[in-house]
């Protein structure tokens, strides 16, 4: 069985930090492209910051690029997103995600999040005063 569990949400000031961690279990963690995407209520799930683990190709999406960092660790299979210098916008339930059908970052960020194989229950982030 194929696990994703999610950690590091919770609450911050804007301006504040958080990292998150996404574990992965039950497939070749080098054979994956990874990413992070989030959902706001009432708005459509969206792509934030992709990886190609094998290469280490990354995506960002405009709003992450400078603010958000995507990074893999091959020794506990994880992934992980440093989130800098947060929006009030940022508040969202971040999910990752996971495929072993798309070669690069910018294909798992563009794919419909239907389509896409593995998913994580989510972690909440709240972003206000």
């Amino acid at each position: 069985e194929v696990r994703l569990v999610e950690s590091g949400g919770g609450s911050v000031q804007p301006g504040g930090s958080l990292t998150l961690s996404c574990v992965i279990s039950g497939f070749p963690f080098e054979k994956l492209t990874v990413g992070w995407f989030r959902q706001a209520p009432g708005k459509e799930r969206e792509a934030v910051a992709c990886i190609a683990i094998s290469g280490g190709e990354k995506w960002y999406s405009n709003s992450a690029r400078g603010r958000l960092t995507i990074s893999s660790d091959k020794t506990t299979n994880s992934v992980t997103l440093q989130m800098n210098n947060l929006d009030p916008d940022d508040t969202a339930s971040y999910y990752c995600a996971a495929d072993g059908n798309y070669d690069s970052a910018l294909g798992l960020a563009l794919v419909h999040p239907k389509w896409v194989s593995y998913w994580g229950l989510g972690t909440q982030v709240i972003v206000s005063s």
